[in-house]
């Protein structure tokens, strides 16, 4: 359980973090790169054994983590998108309603526990995301043309949490958690930093010392928040509906308090009414596993 906590933490950090960004006025893309950068470097060093690329290259995982590196970028810039057009609230609850499709894969695929306790739980934390997520009273609201977007950071947020399962149960060796979570990153990395000389090149884009402090700040906390998530996910005893569901219910109710004790930011009703659900929903998740 220790690594599913530690998990929480460095994921709640990085929306900490996040909320700095905005408060000195970080450029967001410059950072996120750089972030990536730190991430796969961090996983290197944590690495027990020389760093190969030819063992890399012929590992089962090699091409899925090409692929998730891409899909990491992707979903971080269409969460840009869908904060702009449709506001935070829509990218918060786009994000962590996403929860949904890694639960009922393994439901299905893996034929995990699906106990009356745990159900309930599951659809009372979907709740809490909902109702924590919202900034004003009236909710949510998406146009039509605009749909696109948060339905695309649903998929592809639920896409990644589930990759992650599957290459950890089939693919990923023990010894290899580390240089897998820097693979992943490391091919992130490649796709930001061709971004960045292609905006360079254009012209449209000035490096700042400010935005690379910014990066190496988030770097570390975000590659120990997958690194850890996927050390809770080979817990035995513990199905993975259930970590996603602790995991992403927790950091939720975490980054929230964070914000109310660091950033004086206030709740409405709603939001209050989330938090109660959020700990009820962890409360009943957890005590299923019990039974």
């Amino acid at each position: 359980m220790i690594y599913l906590i530690l998990s929480i933490l460095a994921s709640s950090l990085i929306f900490v973090i996040f909320k700095l960004f905005v408060k000195y006025n970080v450029d967001t893309l410059q950072a996120i790169i750089i972030n990536y950068i730190v991430a796969s470097i961090s996983g290197m060093i944590a690495y027990s054994e020389p760093v190969s690329l030819s063992y890399i290259s012929d590992q089962g995982w090699f091409y899925g983590a090409m692929v998730l590196g891409v899909i990491f970028i992707s979903v971080f810039n269409l969460m840009a998108i869908t904060t702009q057009k449709n506001g935070l609230s829509v990218a918060a609850v786009a994000t962590k309603m996403s929860l949904a499709i890694p639960i009922i894969f393994g439901i299905i695929v893996y034929h995990e526990s699906t106990g009356v306790l745990k159900i309930v739980g599951i659809i009372i934390a979907l709740v809490a995301v909902y109702l924590t997520s919202m900034k004003s009273a009236e909710g949510i609201s998406i146009t039509k043309e605009n749909l696109i977007f948060p339905l695309l950071v649903f998929l592809g947020s639920g896409i990644i949490d589930t990759s992650l399962k599957f290459f950890e149960t089939n693919y990923v060796a023990q010894n290899d958690v580390p240089i897998f979570s820097a693979t992943i990153f490391g091919f992130a990395a490649i796709v930001g930093i061709l971004t960045l000389l292609y905006k360079l090149i254009k012209g449209s884009l000035r490096l700042s010392i400010k935005n690379i402090i910014a990066g190496i700040g988030l770097g570390v906390p975000n590659y120990f928040s997958i690194y850890f998530l996927i050390k809770a996910l080979r817990y035995e005893n513990i199905d993975s509906s259930t970590i996603f569901t602790i995991n992403n219910v927790a950091i939720l109710l975490v980054s929230t308090l964070a914000g109310i004790l660091l950033f004086k930011e206030r709740l409405i009703l709603k939001n209050w009414i989330g938090i109660a659900l959020a700990i009820l929903s962890i409360i009943l998740v957890t005590f299923s596993m019990q039974n």
